[in-house]
């Protein structure tokens, strides 16, 4: 309940550091004003004075002196809004309006469109609740404080790892998946998803250490589809378009029924081997 009176104390403060600038301005608007109808007037003065004592043409005074009042005509027409009868009182309204309007406003808008019969959410109280009832971020922040304390808990990596690609955090997948192949023991397939997920941190470029990681899984299973599309990946990206674009028909064209995984990768390598065909000016 505390979170309310903070709030429009907060909101409060805010709105008095814009208005008191805003207050303090017209004043001294009005002492410049003041100060430069007492420079013109000097002036006239000084010119009168000179004109008496001859040193200057009568001429010549008369177009200082037309001069001189022309500023002084505009400078009136500037400050006439500064010195206007009853300016200082409506200041004074339009910031007392805006200081309890403003809050107010907020507040109805909130009323109308947010949830304020909602009860506080601590972090803790979310923590607790049963997985089903929780968002990404927390189930997260779940696995990763397990983690922390059972650091060799390897199901707990492989539930966190492609969740932080999703998430697009790729270079917290390469640890994950690092940390897997370390528990697990390295084979074709967790092999080919800690070079996926160095793909993806490199920005799509497969660089050394990927490459090690597929041409390392093709020593477990030579027939594993997603080693074999990024593989051809890091020909093309290579300069060698005919050695891709030979590996992805390989692959487009085998026959991977009852395997959605390695289907999925036979598609996108489908995709890839007709954008390349294109490209290449190729029927």
């Amino acid at each position: 309940m505390l979170f309310w009176p903070v709030f429009a104390l907060m909101t409060g403060a805010a709105i008095f550091a814009v208005l008191w600038p805003l207050g303090r301005a017209r004043p001294l608007a009005a002492a410049a004003y003041e100060a430069d109808l007492a420079v013109y007037r000097d002036q006239l003065g000084e010119i009168e004075r000179d004109r008496t004592r001859g040193v200057l043409l009568e001429r010549e005074a008369e177009a200082a002196r037309t001069e001189v009042s022309r500023r002084l005509l505009a400078a009136a027409d500037r400050g006439a809004d500064v010195i206007a009868p009853g300016a200082p009182f409506r200041r004074r309204v339009a910031a007392l309006a805006a200081l309890a309007g403003v809050p107010v406003f907020a507040f109805l808008v909130y009323a109308a469109l947010g949830s304020p019969g909602l009860p506080d959410a601590p972090i803790q109280a979310r923590l607790d609740k049963a997985p089903e009832q929780q968002d990404v971020a927390i189930l997260v922040r779940r696995i990763e404080d397990h983690l922390a304390s059972n650091p060799n808990d390897a199901r707990g990596w492989e539930v966190l790892a492609p969740i932080y690609l999703r998430l697009g955090r790729p270079q917290d997948a390469v640890a994950a998946r690092t940390n897997i192949v370390h528990l697990r023991g390295a084979d074709a397939a967790r092999l080919a998803d800690l070079g996926e997920a160095m793909v993806a941190a490199a920005g799509g470029t497969v660089r050394t250490d990927a490459r090690e990681a597929f041409e390392r899984a093709l020593t477990f299973d030579k027939t594993n589809a997603k080693t074999r599309f990024f593989l051809a990946l890091a020909a093309e990206q290579d300069g060698r378009k005919d050695d891709a674009l030979n590996a992805w028909r390989a692959l487009a064209s085998e026959n991977t029924a009852g395997d959605p995984d390695a289907d999925a990768w036979r598609l996108a390598a489908a995709r890839r081997a007709e954008r390349l065909q294109v490209e290449q000016g190729r029927p």
